[in-house]
C-alpha cells in the first residue's frame, strides 16, 4: 500500500502560511532520505512536500512496461536500510517503490509528509531570513531552510517535431505511460533510444502489429547479469545482516572499479568495447542491422545501457529501425528526411529527461528575486552539487556534476544528506541564521571540476550526450571520478567556506510581501555580502 497523506490543519487555513524549520521538495531517494536522517538526528520541525499523492519519486513517475534499476538492488537501497528480500539482482520498478513505501513506514516519517503540493515558487525573502514557498493547490509555506530532493530525471523530455500537434493517433512519453491504451495489433513508432526505450521496446514489440524505432545513434550495450536472488541468500541476508553488507560492499567495489575507464585511463575502455561488441555479434545475426546498431563513438561517452533482450527484439521480423532524420509528423505517420512515409497509430516518445535545465523559470529565485533558471544561464552549476551563491539556506540533493556513470547514486545521495546534516549542526552551533556558500569557493571548486572532466571519457569519446549542456557544451550532470571521493569531500563542514547571517530583527513585520522583501533583499543582502568579503 503506498503511503498516503494525513490530514493537513493548514489546508483549513489556506491563507495563513504553514511555519516550518525546514521544507523537503520532493519524495524519491534524496527526499525520503533526508527526511529519516533528519528524524535519526532529532530533527523533526520539516515538512516534505510532493507534487503526486504518493512517494516514490522516478519510480512512482515511471511506471512503463520492463521499467527496472540498472544498478544491482544491493547497492541501490539505503545503507541504513538493507532490503534482504531482493527478488532480483537488479530490482524492477514495483519493487523499487514498495521499499520506498516500506521505508516511510518503518521510519515513521508519514506525518511530515504532504501531497499534492506542486511547488510553484519558493522566494527567498532576506528580511526574514526565510524561504517563502508557493503551491499549486494554493498553500503557502515559510521554512528557514529550503532542501530540492526533486532530483534531474523529473521533468520529462519530448522532441520539437514539426507537425506534431497534426498527430491523431495516441501520444505519450515514456515517463506518461498510458496503460489503458492497447497497444496490440497497432503500429507503434518509438522515437529515441536511450535506457527506457531499451527496457520497453522488447516488451512492446511481440505485442504490436509493427514497430518504427527511430534511432539518431545508437547505444552501447552491455550483457545484463541479472538473476533470481535465491531463497538461501534472501534467509542469509535477513537472519544474518552482515551477509547483505558484504554483498553490497563487492557489488559497490566493482561498479567503483569502471571509474577507472570513465575518467582516470579512458584507453581502459577499449577493453569492455570489445565485450559489448561481442554482445552485439552474439545477439543481432543480420550485418546490415548489427552494421545499424553498431555506435561509431568510444563506449562511455554516451551512458552504457544493459539489456539482455533489447537486440533480440529489434531482430523480430515485426520491427524495422530506421535512421534517417525525422522530417516531421502528420496525422497517421512520421515522415523522415529521405522521403519515406511511417505509417503509425501510436508515438512513444524515450527521449529522456530535461537534466540541464531541473528547474522551470520563476519557480526557484534567491536574494534580490534572482531566478536560478537566469543564474543557471551559461550551465548549472554548485558547490559540492549542493549550495549555490546568492541562495541562502538553499540545498540541492542530485544537484549539478553529482551524477555517476559507473555507481548507485544512492550512494552520492548519502553523501550530501550527511553534508547537509552537518551544515544544520555547524549552524545551530554558531547561532546563524543563515548561511551562504562564498562565490570564490564556489567557482574555484566548479574550474576544479571542468578541468578533470575535460580529461575524461565524456568529452574525449567523440559524441554527444545528454551529460553535456546543449547551450555551452559543458558537462553539468557527472561527477568527475570515484564516488568515494565525493564521499569523502563531503564529509566536513567548513563555516570558513560560507557567509554566516545573523538571526533577522524580530520587529520585521511578519506579514512583509514577497515583492518588498525581495527588493528590501536587495539592498540588506548587498552590504552584507561586500562586508563579508572585506573580511
Amino acid at each position: 500500500m503506498n503511503a498516503r497523506m494525513p490530514h493537513d490543519a493548514a489546508a483549513d487555513h489556506p491563507s495563513a502560511p504553514a511555519e516550518t524549520d525546514i521544507a523537503i521538495i520532493g519524495t524519491g531517494f534524496a527526499g525520503l532520505g533526508m527526511a529519516i536522517r533528519l528524524r535519526q538526528s532529532g530533527l523533526t520541525d520539516f515538512l516534505v512536500a510532493e507534487k503526486a499523492d504518493s512517494v516514490g519519486g522516478t519510480w512512482r513517475d515511471n511506471h512503463y512496461p520492463g521499467c527496472a534499476c540498472d544498478v544491482q538492488s544491493h547497492v541501490y537501497s539505503f545503507s541504513f536500510a538493507p532490503n534482504p528480500r531482493w527478488s532480483r539482482m537488479f530490482a524492477r520498478q514495483p519493487e523499487i517503490r514498495a521499499y520506498l513505501d516500506d521505508c516511510v513506514r518503518r521510519f515513521g516519517v508519514e506525518r511530515h509528509l504532504r501531497f499534492g503540493h506542486e511547488l510553484t515558487s519558493a522566494i527567498y525573502d532576506d528580511t526574514r531570513r526565510r524561504w517563502h514557498l508557493r503551491f499549486a493547490n494554493g498553500q503557502q509555506w515559510s521554512a528557514r531552510v529550503l532542501i530540492s530532493a526533486m532530483g534531474g530525471l523529473s521533468r520529462a523530455s519530448t522532441p520539437n517535431i514539426p507537425g506534431i500537434e497534426t498527430f491523431k493517433g495516441r501520444a505519450f512519453h515514456s515517463q506518461h505511460w498510458d496503460h489503458g491504451y492497447p497497444l496490440e495489433g497497432k503500429r507503434v513508432a518509438v522515437i529515441g533510444t536511450g535506457a527506457s526505450a531499451i527496457q520497453f521496446v522488447p516488451q512492446i514489440a511481440p505485442r504490436v502489429a509493427h514497430l518504427d524505432l527511430f534511432q539518431r545513434t545508437p547505444p552501447w550495450i552491455m550483457p545484463k547479469a541479472d538473476r533470481a536472488v535465491r531463497p538461501i541468500e534472501q534467509w542469509l541476508f535477513k537472519h544474518l545482516p552482515f551477509t547483505q553488507k558484504v554483498m553490497r560492499s563487492a557489488l559497490y567495489c566493482m561498479l567503483e572499479s569502471r571509474a577507472l575507464g570513465f575518467a582516470v585511463h579512458p584507453s581502459l575502455m577499449k577493453t569492455a568495447q570489445k565485450v559489448a561488441e561481442r554482445h552485439l555479434r552474439r545477439q543481432v545475426r543480420d550485418p546490415q542491422l548489427r552494421a545499424t546498431l553498431t555506435p561509431d563513438y568510444t563506449m562511455g561517452c554516451k551512458r552504457i545501457l544493459i539489456s539482455n533482450d533489447y537486440f533480440p527484439a529489434l531482430s523480430r521480423a515485426n520491427v524495422s529501425v530506421t535512421t534517417s532524420a525525422i522530417e516531421r509528423i502528420d496525422e497517421d505517420a512520421v515522415i523522415t528526411s529521405d522521403g519515406v512515409r511511417h505509417p503509425a497509430d501510436c508515438l512513444i516518445f524515450g527521449t529522456g529527461f530535461q537534466v540541464a535545465d531541473p528547474f522551470a523559470q520563476g519557480v526557484v529565485r534567491g536574494r534580490g528575486g534572482v531566478d536560478i533558471v537566469d543564474t543557471w544561464r551559461d550551465g548549472a552549476h554548485a558547490y559540492l552539487g549542493t549550495t549555490l551563491p546568492g541562495y541562502p539556506n538553499f540545498f540541492m540533493i542530485v544537484g549539478p556534476n553529482t551524477g555517476l556513470g559507473h555507481n548507485s547514486m544512492v550512494f552520492m545521495i548519502e553523501s550530501q544528506v550527511e553534508y547537509i546534516l552537518r551544515a544544520l549542526k555547524a549552524m545551530q552551533n554558531e547561532g546563524a541564521a543563515a548561511i551562504e556558500v562564498r562565490p570564490h569557493v564556489e567557482r574555484a571548486y566548479n574550474e576544479q571540476i571542468q578541468q578533470q572532466l575535460g580529461r575524461a571519457i565524456w568529452s574525449t569519446g567523440g559524441c554527444k550526450s545528454w551529460y553535456l549542456d546543449p547551450r555551452t557544451g559543458k558537462n553539468t550532470t557527472l561527477w568527475p571520478g570515484f564516488a568515494y571521493k565525493f564521499r569523502r569531500a563531503t564529509s566536513t563542514f567548513s563555516m570558513a567556506d560560507y557567509f554566516a547571517y545573523s538571526p533577522a530583527p524580530k520587529s520585521v513585520n511578519v506579514n512583509v510581501s514577497a515583492h518588498a522583501a525581495a527588493t528590501q533583499s536587495a539592498h540588506v543582502q548587498g552590504k552584507a555580502s561586500a562586508s563579508a568579503e572585506a573580511t
